[in-house]
């Protein structure tokens, strides 16, 4: 039986390059080889296309180092035309022009921006080949922090309040403090992993943090606290179009605030992500079924608002008056310690299906 040759391109120009790496990582090395031929594609922070190395060893986080993709190794294209469907070809030296596979389906482990924003999703539909992950208007969408909030208001769904700043904009106004109050969350409207964020507790320290958050996106998104329990679901779509939501876990980390109206100074930022493994979480989260089942419900309804595909993880903060939607992320870490397949896990999923399952709905999408 034909194995089905799966391009995992990882990387990226992102301010997220590394966290991608680590993610392709994991995913090389759970695919099931008898089943899968796994062509690693590499993208380098100047947005060059490598082929990767088949030991996936050092796509791993090795005590606080992170990964690159190697700009020395052979560079590739993958072919944009109906002809040209799918092939990988090498783009110079003595083997310029050579085939290296026909690709059948690409595994997108990217995030933030070109990346994970569409773009990278526009290329794979002008080359004809199915990818895993939301399309492009749900990966923009989701992406974009004001767009998120426009697209899940406009749908009924519950969202945080929020002042954008567009370039030119220095500051908010005071009506606009006022209202939002202290403690502020200060954001690049277009990236992730908690990579430019900021919270601010005094607002003698906005400025600084708006310049921090421009230092990756000329947009700037600033959001009034939510208090409340950090609780995430991962939402998954089938070969045969069912959409379901696993079992939410909520996330517990070290010095966060213990009572409404605390202004404790943690949150879940990059070093607390990937490097510092101190978080813990309850999986499921410690709530009435009734709570898990809405939250369920409500992720599900996120992912369909946004017209995903493929899968999704919904963040929320659950509050005295119930859960708050604060992001949509359209393509989750697949790190070893990252939530989402961890969730599914939990939910009866384990990683290697679940990889499985997320190729078989791409190539049943076409």
């Amino acid at each position: 039986m034909k194995r089905t040759t799966v391009a995992v391109l990882y990387g990226g120009r992102s301010s997220e390059h590394s966290v991608s790496c680590v993610s392709a990582g994991a995913v090389m090395s759970h695919l099931d080889r008898t089943v899968y031929d796994v062509i690693p594609v590499g993208i380098t922070s100047s947005g060059t296309w490598i082929l990767g190395p088949n030991d996936v060893s050092d796509l791993r986080i090795i005590d606080r180092s992170m990964p690159v993709v190697d700009p020395n190794r052979p560079r590739v294209a993958i072919g944009l035309s109906t002809e040209d469907r799918g092939v990988l070809r090498f783009v110079d030296g003595p083997r310029a022009g050579e085939e290296i596979a026909r690709i059948d389906v690409v595994f997108p482990v990217m995030h933030g921006t070109h990346a994970e924003d569409g773009t990278v999703q526009g290329m794979l539909e002008l080359s004809g080949v199915p990818y895993v992950g939301p399309g492009v208007f749900a990966s923009a969408a989701g992406m974009d922090k004001e767009f998120t909030k426009v697209v899940l208001g406009a749908a009924g769904l519950p969202i945080g309040d929020q002042v954008v700043l567009r370039p030119g904009t220095v500051s908010l106004t005071v009506e606009q403090r006022d209202r939002l109050g202290l403690p502020l969350f200060v954001k690049p409207a277009r990236g992730g992993s908690s990579i430019g964020i900021t919270k601010v507790s005094r607002h003698e320290d906005l400025a600084a943090a708006i310049a921090e958050a421009r230092r990756f996106d000329p947009k700037v998104i600033i959001e009034a606290t939510v208090v409340g329990r950090e609780v995430e679901c991962g939402v998954l779509e089938y070969p045969d179009g069912r959409v379901e939501a696993s079992l939410p876990a909520e996330l517990h980390i070290p010095g966060e605030p213990t009572a409404p109206g605390s202004e404790g100074e943690a949150f879940y930022d990059f070093d607390t992500k990937y490097l510092d493994n101190v978080t813990t979480f309850d999986l499921p989260a410690h709530m009435p079924d009734v709570d898990l089942d809405r939250l369920r419900e409500l992720a599900v309804e996120a992912f369909h608002a946004l017209d995903a595909t493929g899968l999704s993880r919904v963040d929320f903060f659950v509050t005295e008056n119930g859960p708050v939607i604060n992001e949509v992320n359209t393509m989750p870490g697949f790190t070893p310690i990252s939530m989402y397949p961890q969730m599914w896990a939990a939910t009866g999923v384990e990683y290697e299906t679940l990889l499985d399952t997320l190729i078989q709905t791409a190539l049943a999408r076409g």
